[in-house]
């Protein structure tokens, strides 16, 4: 399909698309799909990015995730996004990132997190964070953690 056929896609026939058939899409494809059609993914088509799709993300195409489509994103995928991309994720799609995915992220990512991004974490996602993650946070991002975060993070991290 040409990137003008997949822009034609309806939301009914994106959200039919499954996870191969998702995996099969250029970036250009991926790109190329309107925002409403994106955000009608499956989880299941969520899970078939590739990380090279991931890294071509529009923002508008990360803004557009469900917190159920966010919640299924793997490790890899999540460390795929550029900072750029995942900075601009809402908070409460952020805060549905499994554990695997935040101790995924890549230290340039973790520095780069909003203060919102940062207070939303659970104290599991906390606790799953690398320590030079946290090493190389900001003071106003560590200054972001509640009592309870702070509580959960583990000798090792502090």
């Amino acid at each position: 399909m040409s990137t003008t056929q997949i822009a034609a896609l309806t939301t009914a026939q994106a959200g039919a698309l499954k996870n191969t058939q998702v995996a099969a899409l250029t970036t250009a494809q991926v790109a190329a799909m309107e925002t409403a059609d994106f955000a009608a993914l499956s989880t299941a088509g969520i899970s078939g990015l590739t990380t090279a799709q991931m890294a071509n993300l529009t923002t508008a195409e990360v803004v557009a995730l469900t917190t159920a489509q966010a919640a299924v994103l793997s490790a890899t995928q999540v460390a795929a996004l550029t900072t750029a991309q995942l900075v601009t994720m809402e908070t409460a799609d952020f805060a549905k990132l499994g554990t695997a995915a935040i101790a995924g992220l890549t230290t340039t990512q973790a520095t780069n997190l909003t203060t919102a991004q940062v207070a939303a974490l659970t104290t599991t996602q906390v606790a799953a964070l690398e320590t030079a993650d946290l090493a190389a946070m900001s003071t106003t991002q560590i200054a972001a953690l509640t009592t309870a975060q702070a509580g959960a993070l583990k000798n090792t991290q502090v």
